[in-house]
């Protein structure tokens, strides 16, 4: 592959990170806890979407797959977002509903890897939180035949367009709604100089509690 370019001076580029370092006497039992520090830090960098998420699946013949999707709200200590359920990612968490998520923060410095289980939410938040979005996004979720192939995406704008033009209320499709990520592992990652990184994993033991343990860089 020709790298010459724009593409070289990016591979070619280095950056020490210069994070806080991260003492266990002064981290939280909880990893849900320190998670929404350093959420609140992030959003405090004024960085776009801070709570993009990279979504990691497995298919059935165990090839893996990610995506970025939104966080939308974190309840009784798991991770949720909204999606089609007929989409790749659906089919595959209806297969393996085992998921990671990554977040990273690059103006902190930061990443959080989250490992868990993936359930749908109830009916009634699903509908509750389609109401909630804006018109646009009900159409094209009712619309959209997520990760489907199609033939003529001017034909699926015009659906959209004329299913607008109705103004009348929609219902959320069954096909579409919540899932939360119930997580039995987090790591929090903070770039320190000369890679010699901070690493501090939690590992769900049950009920409420987390084992905590330092990983090498």
């Amino acid at each position: 592959m020709n790298t010459e370019g724009p593409l070289r001076e990016a591979l070619q580029q280095r950056r020490d990170y210069q994070g806080y370092p991260l003492r266990e006497a002064e981290l939280p039992s909880d990893p849900l806890v320190l998670f929404e520090q350093w959420f609140a830090d992030a959003v405090a960098t004024g960085m776009e979407e801070p709570h993009a998420m990279t979504l990691a699946t497995c298919s059935v013949d165990f090839k893996p797959s990610c995506r970025v999707v939104l966080l939308k709200d974190v309840e009784d200590g798991a991770f949720v977002f909204y999606t089609n359920y007929e989409s790749r990612k659906g089919k595959e968490l209806l297969w393996n509903p085992y998921a990671a998520l990554l977040f990273y923060w690059p103006p902190l410095s930061r990443q959080v890897r989250i490992e868990g289980r993936a359930e749908k939410l109830e009916a009634e938040t699903s509908d509750a939180y389609f109401a909630s979005r804006p018109t646009g996004s009900q159409v094209a979720a009712v619309v959209s035949p997520q990760s489907a192939v199609i033939d003529d995406l001017e034909a699926l704008r015009e659906r959209c367009r004329q299913l607008e033009a109705r103004q009348k209320p929609l219902s959320r499709p069954s096909y579409w709604g919540g899932y939360r990520i119930i997580p039995y592992q987090i790591e929090f990652w903070q770039g320190q100089p000369n890679r010699l990184h901070d690493r501090i994993r939690y590992v769900h033991q049950g009920n409420a509690l987390w084992k905590r343990e330092r990983l090498a860089p």
